[in-house]
């Protein structure tokens, strides 16, 4: 294994394309983990893909992105400050290989539940990456269509496959999927983990020299109380910070309205997908 693999781009990273397509007839969108331009640079046989690139694929085929849920466990291959402000950032950390447990799958769909609910008046999508996007990734989206919408198992599974393009490699992942039981959806409405919006408000044309500088600009893109970082050692923001943009989360879950599904009530897509 070359040194920089270890501490470098993830093994086999390069062996799969970039991102998916929209799932028809929900909001997801699955992407292998996009690199910080530290670890992009380190890219040798594919494209390099970044925060920037994800949403140059997005605009290109007229998406726009809301919500990332992260589903890798570590934090070293980018930062929600390297991500456009208009995109909110929601870590749940999901070890590798094996089956997440019922604790990870209510967080992932309260999360699921949460975005959709703040979110009825637009059509944002919920982008959903583990290392490869695939396995972790393709289970909990699996496991969403199949316990809340109601979806047939083995049709989940081949609509994601055929929109990600790539298919789901682990066994006991389809295994479970195909013939476990449902899990419950008891709690899914409540709120859990607080989203974190993206540190820019644009990307500088110059991105691939300034490294996704958190200073461009001569400061952060917005209050550093609303970018988990700790304000209290810093003197100054620079930059005046935004107004809130419509439809931002509530810091008070207790007030939130009852949660509106109906707009996310799955249906069978049109027969074009189908092999």
């Amino acid at each position: 294994m070359p040194p920089h693999k270890k501490k470098g781009i993830p093994d086999r990273w390069e062996d799969y394309q970039a991102a998916g397509k929209r799932i028809p007839g929900t909001r997801f969108i699955s992407f292998k983990v996009p690199l910080k331009q530290a670890l992009c640079d380190l890219v040798e046989h594919s494209e390099p893909f970044g925060p920037r690139e994800l949403m140059q694929i997005l605009e290109k085929d007229g998406q726009e992105l809301g919500l990332i849920i992260d589903l890798t466990f570590t934090t070293r291959y980018y930062k929600p400050e390297d991500l456009p402000d208009s995109v909110f950032y929601l870590k749940i950390f999901t070890a590798g290989h094996e089956i997440p447990s019922d604790s990870t799958i209510l967080s992932f769909k309260r999360a699921v539940c949460r975005f959709l609910r703040d979110n009825t008046d637009n059509d944002k999508l919920i982008g959903v990456h583990c290392t490869h996007g695939l396995n972790r990734t393709g289970y909990l989206v699996c496991r969403y269509l199949i316990d809340v919408d109601g979806m047939d198992p083995n049709m989940a599974v081949e609509l994601f496959n055929s929109s990600r393009g790539h298919s789901i490699e682990r066994k006991n992942y389809l295994q479970d999927l195909q013939t476990g039981p449902k899990r419950s959806n008891d709690g899914m409405e409540k709120s859990e983990l607080e989203p974190i919006r993206g540190g820019y408000r644009s990307y500088p044309d110059n991105h691939r020299d300034s490294h996704y500088n958190r200073h461009y600009n001569h400061g952060p893109s917005v209050p550093l109380h609303r970018r988990g970082m700790n304000h209290q050692k810093h003197s100054r923001c620079l930059l005046p910070p935004p107004l809130p943009p419509h439809g931002m989360w509530s810091p008070q879950p207790g007030l939130l309205p009852p949660p509106i599904l109906s707009n996310y009530q799955w249906r069978p897509p049109p027969a074009t997908w189908r092999r």
